[in-house]
């Protein structure tokens, strides 16, 4: 669960580093002025498609196996039986 919160955090980011990247090969990162009002707005709007159509892509094409079922974890006998697909 926590590799999906971190790609999705470095999904909403992406937008931020690439524009931070862009204003450094530029010789423009000087000024904070780059850094307030619309490029924020626009970088967050950005971040939060990349992350919703990632989200929508993730439900989409992430499916279990055809014939198959889910088996929730279990303890059996006081062994730890995993879930999974069977």
């Amino acid at each position: 669960m926590i590799r999906v919160v971190l790609s999705h955090i470095i999904l909403f980011l992406l937008p931020f580093i690439a524009y931070g990247v862009w204003l450094w090969l530029n010789k423009k990162s000087q000024t904070a002025e780059n850094w307030q009002g619309k490029p924020i707005a626009w970088l967050s709007l950005t971040g939060m498609v990349i992350v919703v159509v990632s989200l929508v892509s993730l439900a989409t094409f992430q499916r279990m196996p055809e014939g198959t079922e889910y088996r929730p974890s279990k303890m059996e006998d006081g062994v730890f039986v995993p879930g999974g697909y069977q």
